[in-house]
């Protein structure tokens, strides 16, 4: 018995799931309908004159953008055509300032290269009239390196 009891439960179970099943679509047919006939009544409603009064209103509109948009990119390609100008000249500068530098690096290149020949001709009379350095050469450094590190002198020289 118990058996057919959880049975005629079961069944029970189903029907009441497919009974609300079909409540919750006929609820959900019932709101698209309402939606449409919504939908419907406001088409009804419209007034052609005054949708193309607003559809004519809005055109206006943007044609008005789109002539603003028009001479704003005008402006813009007149002041992009200056700065061009302006760009090339600021390049004409910085190039004649390149050719400065190139010319100041050869001039001194120059004096550096008379330099040298003028310190050799300075050591070949000093080898001529038999005169010796004083300060630089070995027997100086090598005493220097006696002092600095005898057990006294802490400090180091780099």
């Amino acid at each position: 018995m118990s058996n057919k009891s959880e049975e005629e439960r079961e069944r029970l179970k189903q029907e009441y799931k497919e009974h609300y099943r079909r409540i919750k679509e006929i609820k959900e047919r019932g709101k698209r309908a309402e939606q449409k006939g919504k939908i419907a009544q406001a088409v009804n409603n419209m007034n052609p004159d005054s949708l193309l009064e607003s559809v004519d209103e809005f055109l206006g509109k943007v044609r008005d953008k789109v002539t603003h948009a028009e001479a704003r990119l005008d402006v813009a390609m007149d002041s992009m055509d200056e700065d061009s100008e302006l760009e090339t000249e600021i390049k004409n500068e910085q190039h004649e300032a390149e050719l400065k530098k190139q010319k100041a690096k050869q001039t001194l290149q120059q004096v550096k290269a008379e330099m040298g020949m003028l310190y050799s001709e300075i050591e070949k009379t000093a080898d001529e009239i038999k005169t010796e350095k004083t300060i630089g050469t070995k027997k100086d450094q090598e005493k220097n390196k006696e002092t600095d590190s005898s057990p006294g002198n802490d400090t180091e020289i780099e």
